[in-house]
């Protein structure tokens, strides 16, 4: 491709990008290591207690010399009896002497292992989850198992490097009761009837997914194949009592949002995609290959189907690096979501959802002030990193951003992001930079502004027409008390009312901007931002009173 000096510049950026250290969440990084694949081996639900037994293989790649420790996440007991005990440690078939305290497995690396070279531990526990999984009845009595890992419980049942950063493939072989089905992530592989009355079901997830993005559940379903949708099988799993409304809901939105974002994405990562009810739960969660929707919202007829379906693009096979970047999840999947209205329903009801989601941020500036969509050195062991920011005005930047660069010019840029980044991390900065290529502007204004930055700009103004001059004199204002913002604001001048608006635009840099554009005749309406593209807290604006400026 031809290089223009900024572009050349991008590239070099690009390539500096991996060698520069940004500011990370407060999760212990162990930079020699890299998670390769894990297998868990569990037994759950064979009788009444809630205790899981497991064997988990874990194998890792050694990036440097010298490893000598590699500690997993695991909960240690507590004292009402929740949490894991580890009974056993082997690595190429020798006993470790591990240690297990603090919610943190350390095992020694045997000697004489180097770099790029891989190092596996067999691990022997047993305990009751105190969270990630949960052993619960569904609201029809019937028992059931449900994993929900968000954001750090997988820690909770499972041994290993529990943060987005450090992806690995797995596998899952649950042995539990014959009269129970199981899913999880990946393909299955194999189901066998052991012993009378139990049931082991193995699944292989072979493309790598961050720790939270791991799932099991167990229950009695109805399960319906619905076919493939762009090659890949599409199946639904809800209770036997709730088929009819689970079906109808997954077949509304299912198999539309998924063509969509195949289709203007890039292709699916996974062996196949589950929507599946779930106890306990509300909402969604956007399990890799598994959807989970709380049972509530099913039976109900409800459920977030876009919005987690649009996720397995952006959060499990893209996945922030960081708890920091979490708005890369939620934010994308929020205005995908919209996107996937704006195709279906068309641009009104696109623009209708736009709108709320911009009240909602307003709101949110109120109740929770001084609050950037990207978080400062999140401390990942007590503080969530979702809140509605990461959600809406995360979602709102992206909006702006396609403004700034163009529509046609916004989904190049996306689709090379899904390609560079496909299952694998990627940081915010990651994404500025493709969409920097993309564009051949310098973001890094927007960025800031948008994302690092708290608050929104207020604007107000007036408007007034100079008959003799024949223009329309327009003046915008900046009234926060914070710095002034940088954007483009469009203004819609109908010259009858009724009319639609002929769109002009307003480069809008300082306190206060006036600019004058040509009409004939004096318009019969003013209006600011009438397309919705601008994240502003809108004041006053009407036409100015005579002999006013």
């Amino acid at each position: 491709m031809r290089f223009t000096p900024f572009r050349l510049l991008v590239t070099i950026a690009l390539t500096l990008a991996s060698f520069v250290w940004a500011a990370a969440d407060t999760y212990p990084r162990q930079p020699g290591v890299d998670a390769q694949h894990y297998i868990f081996r569990l037994t759950l639900l064979t009788g009444d207690s809630n205790e899981i037994r497991g064997e988990a293989t874990a194998r890792f790649r050694l990036i440097t010399d010298n490893v000598r420790e590699i500690f997993l996440d695991l909960a240690t007991p507590t004292a009402d009896g929740k949490g894991m005990t580890v009974t056993g440690v082997t690595s190429g078939g020798q006993a470790v002497a591990f240690t297990h305290s603090d919610n943190r497995l350390r095992l020694p690396v045997p000697p004489g292992f180097k770099a790029a070279q891989e190092v596996a531990f067999t691990i022997t526990y047993h305990g009751v989850p105190a969270a990630g999984l949960r052993l619960i009845n569904n609201i029809h009595g019937d028992r059931t198992a449900f994993s929900e890992n968000w954001y750090n419980r997988a820690r909770q049942w499972l041994p290993m490097i529990d943060h987005p950063a450090d992806k690995a493939t797995g596998e899952f072989i649950i042995t539990t009761r014959a009269e129970y089905q199981v899913i999880a992530n990946g393909a299955l592989i194999e189901q066998l009837d052991i012993v009378p009355g139990l049931r082991r079901t193995h699944l292989k997830q072979s493309v790598p997914i961050s720790s939270w993005l791991y799932s099991i559940g167990i229950a009695r379903f109805a399960v319906r194949h619905a076919g493939l949708i762009r090659g890949i099988p599409m199946e639904y799993w809800v209770f036997p009592q709730d088929i009819e409304k689970g079906f109808a809901l997954f077949e509304r939105d299912a198999r539309g949002c998924f063509e969509f974002f195949s289709d203007r994405v890039g292709p699916y990562a996974y062996e196949k995609l589950a929507h599946v009810e779930a106890a306990g739960f509300g909402g969604g969660t956007e399990h890799a290959s598994n959807i989970f929707y709380g049972e509530k919202g099913i039976t109900a007829g409800n459920g977030p189907v876009v919005h987690e379906t649009a996720h397995q693009w952006f959060g499990d096979t893209i996945t922030e690096n960081d708890w920091n970047d979490v708005w890369l999840s939620e934010g994308f999947a929020t205005y995908f979501t919209l996107l996937y209205t704006e195709h279906a329903n068309g641009r009104d009801a696109f623009v209708d959802g736009v709108r709320r989601s911009r009240d909602t941020v307003l709101r949110l500036e109120k109740s929770m002030p001084n609050t950037p969509v990207v978080h400062v050195n999140l401390n990942e062991a007590s503080q969530s990193p979702n809140n509605q920011f990461v959600y809406q005005k995360g979602a709102w930047a992206l909006h702006m951003l396609r403004d700034v660069v163009g529509t046609e010019t916004f989904w190049r840029g996306i689709r090379e992001y899904y390609q560079r980044y496909m299952n694998r991390t990627a940081s915010t900065d990651d994404f500025r930079l493709v969409m920097e290529q993309a564009s051949g502007q310098d973001l890094s204004w927007f960025f800031r502004q948008w994302l690092n930055r708290s608050g929104v700009p207020a604007v107000e103004g007036s408007w007034r027409y100079n008959n003799t001059a024949k223009q329309v004199e327009i003046t915008v204002k900046q009234t926060q008390t914070a710095e002034t913002y940088r954007f483009s604001l469009g203004v819609g001048i109908a010259q009858t009312a009724g009319a639609l608006p002929k769109l002009h635009r307003i480069q809008v840099t300082g306190r206060e901007t006036t600019i004058s554009l040509p009409a004939e005749n004096e318009p019969a309406s003013v209006v600011l931002d009438p397309g919705v593209w601008l994240l502003a807290d809108f004041g006053s604006f009407a036409k100015a009173s005579a002999g006013t400026r």
